[in-house]
């Protein structure tokens, strides 16, 4: 499955701010060893559907240390048995555009 998530923390802690506490979640991430990549509005993350949403659900807990609410959109594409999606989806695309 692949998982596109946000997290808006409502505020951040007096050292830190928003940027800190976003820096964070996506720490978490990158530190899983799943497949990801991050962009200016979501972090991309491919797995299987319990160590994806382990890994959103450390993302809002380490935000969630810093800010009293946390908002998360979340969207998934959940695909049994496929893999290395992130890429191969990009990769139909850009074929179907030389066309």
């Amino acid at each position: 499955m692949i998982v596109a998530f946000s997290i808006s923390p409502t505020s951040g802690d007096e050292t830190g701010g928003v940027s800190e506490a976003v820096a964070a979640a996506v720490r978490v991430v990158r530190e899983s060893g799943l497949p990801h990549e991050t962009n200016a509005m979501f972090t991309n993350i491919e797995g299987e559907w319990d160590e994806v949403m382990a890994v959103v659900k450390r993302a809002v807990d380490v935000v969630a240390e810093v800010s009293p609410r946390v908002g998360l959109v979340l969207k998934a594409d959940i695909r049994p048995g496929w893999t290395d999606q992130m890429t191969a989806k990009v990769e139909r695309l850009e074929r179907a555009l030389e066309d």
